[in-house]
């Protein structure tokens, strides 16, 4: 198997701290991203590798983030976008955008946009972490992308997973012929503290012996897909632009099949975090 460098967000714990130690294990190099300066820091210590400081919340943290892994690795070969997570009201980032939105969906847009020429020179795969959550939540409305007109924790979350698939779709088409390939998927139900702070029903399934009921899995488990697709190759274990559950193509959101739509939420975005002014 042909060792890898490989940029991971939200590293810190859950399936990204699991995914780490196993792709580690195996050979490859991983740039750890995370939040929290302990987490982070104690499983690069535990791991022996690198590691780097981001708050999604923030957007110049991102940027100085991008600077600074362009500047660190000149092949990136594997841009795990992981880092995500439900929040219980309609706050605002820093930045101005409904935290859901910008830590899902903006940060790892503006993030990957940042690194596009290290990953065209790279061919490199860009996996973003989604969920199920896309199809049963999710109800994109590319005019209010923040939610104003109803709220609810449950749709912002739905709507910012998937955003993540119509970002990889939409990221295949136009940098596809550059050598960059993109997947999406849905890590499986994770027994995680996802959900702890949110008036989020998920919350029930999440912290409760209802969760173990419903199936949900350990992070290692919850890990194998992203693991499955760093180190598998497009075109010959799986297909770029798609999503996947349980390493195969699924059915997600209606929604997540328009063409269209996915190329209005890349230029919105793009207006919205300020590409060309970032870029610069």
């Amino acid at each position: 198997m042909t060792t890898k460098t490989i940029v991971l967000t939200g590293a810190s714990g859950g399936i990204g701290a699991a995914a780490s130690r196993k792709l580690i294990a195996d050979g490859h190099t991983v740039a750890l991203v995370g939040r929290s300066p302990r987490k982070t820091e104690g499983l690069a210590r535990e791991l022996g590798t690198d590691y780097f400081l981001a708050d999604f919340a923030k957007l110049d943290d991102v940027r100085t983030l991008a600077a600074t892994l362009r500047n660190t690795y000149p092949r990136i070969d594997v841009l795990a976008n992981n880092a995500g997570g439900i929040f219980g009201d309609p706050a605002r980032t820093v930045d101005g955008f409904e935290k859901t939105l910008q830590v899902n969906h903006l940060a790892p847009f503006l993030l990957t946009n940042l690194l596009l020429d290290t990953l065209k020179a790279s061919h490199a795969v860009v996996t973003n972490t989604s969920s199920v959550g896309a199809r049963v939540f999710g109800k994109i409305d590319t005019d209010d992308l923040n939610n104003d007109v109803k709220f609810s924790a449950n749709k912002a979350y739905g709507d910012a997973k998937l955003a993540n698939i119509l970002f990889t779709k939409e990221l295949d088409r136009r940098h596809g012929a550059d050598g960059i390939s993109s997947v999406a998927f849905h890590p499986g139900n994770v027994r995680t503290n996802f959900a702890n702070d949110t008036t989020s029903l998920m919350r029930v399934l999440y912290r409760t012996p209802i969760g173990r009921l419903a199936g949900m899995v350990s992070p290692e488990r919850g890990a194998e897909p992203l693991i499955w697709l760093a180190e598998g190759t497009p075109g010959e274990d799986w297909v770029s632009g798609q999503y996947y559950e349980k390493n195969r193509i699924a059915k997600t959101n209606p929604q997540a099949d328009d063409a269209a739509l996915a190329s209005r939420l890349w230029d919105k975005s793009a207006e919205l975090v300020d590409l060309k002014q970032a870029a610069r």
